[in-house]
């Protein structure tokens, strides 16, 4: 049986999948067609329902619950993982414009429906002068002046140092010390027009995907490389041990809790409808 699958071609996604497509486990006679893409636009196929399995924002999977349910393997969870405010200028003077609720300032988003924007939005709920931008090209866009603030995720948080930026706030942290949970960033989803077996078998393999890259980090080197942004091996894997852990194994209690949280937070603030279908994956 062949199915669709999405997701980012950073290296915390092709560290999890490579096994999977590669049929490096048994696959249990599912075959994969891939498609590459930035989180954003993941997220709009999502919306629409065109995969059979994606990697998604969590923000987004609130907007895309009718369609897909959430599979305990291959999500992104984590502490000191989150998405920071970054700028060119004093990050003191940004830092207390943005608390102050000043609407003029224009902020570099990676997109509408990122768990970066929900955060964004639940820190600074003022902040909406704001620019949709592929991710990996918001520090650019601060250094050129197009914007006053960028909204950074993935492994840009390892390189806007070098560039000359600084940091105003990290969201992920804000996020922790408000609700001493993890910040669900990206999850994986099934289509729920698949077969329940299907949907659990799709589970099961991802989850032996994510194990035997772990037990096996540099059988995916190549293929990594092959789509990582210019970056290094070191930069490669530092992405990695960020974004990949025991949650992209399993959930789990802490994981669900993490997500139901992070969801009925959303809800009180008005930053997404009330969902009626389950999120998780039956037993």
């Amino acid at each position: 049986m062949k199915l669709t699958i999405g997701f980012s071609p950073c290296p915390n996604d092709t560290f999890i999948f490579d096994a999977l497509i590669h049929h490096k486990i048994d696959t249990e006679g599912l075959d994969f067609e891939v498609f590459y893409d930035d989180v954003e636009t993941l997220n709009q196929k999502a919306f629409r329902g065109e995969l059979d399995i994606t990697k998604l924002s969590y923000h987004a999977f609130a907007y895309a619950a009718d369609k897909y349910v959430l599979l305990d393997a291959g999500s992104a969870l984590g502490f000191g993982v989150g998405p920071m405010l970054v700028c060119k200028g004093s990050a003191e003077e940004l830092k207390e414009r943005l608390e102050t609720g000043d609407r003029t300032l224009k902020i570099g988003i990676p997109g509408k429906y990122t768990t970066a924007n929900f955060l964004i939005s639940l820190a600074y709920p003022d902040a909406i002068n704001k620019q949709e931008l592929v991710f990996s090209d918001i520090e650019n866009a601060v250094l050129e002046g197009r914007v006053d603030v960028g909204l950074i995720i993935h492994e840009n948080r390892f390189t806007y140092q070098d560039k000359g930026l600084y940091k105003i706030i990290d969201l992920g942290d804000y996020w922790e010390k408000r609700t001493g949970c993890a910040i669900p960033l990206g999850g994986i989803v099934a289509n729920r027009n698949l077969p329940s077996d299907i949907q659990h078998k799709i589970n099961k393999v991802i989850k032996r995907s994510v194990e035997f890259a772990f037990a096996n980090p540099k059988s995916g080197l190549e293929y990594i490389r092959s789509h990582a942004q210019e970056m290094s091996e070191e930069v490669m894997y530092k992405h990695i041990d960020l974004y990949v852990n025991k949650f992209s194994v399993d959930l789990g209690m802490e994981g669900k809790k993490a997500v139901k949280l992070l969801f009925d937070t959303a809800l009180v603030n008005g930053i997404i409808p009330q969902i009626s279908e389950s999120l998780f994956l039956n037993p």
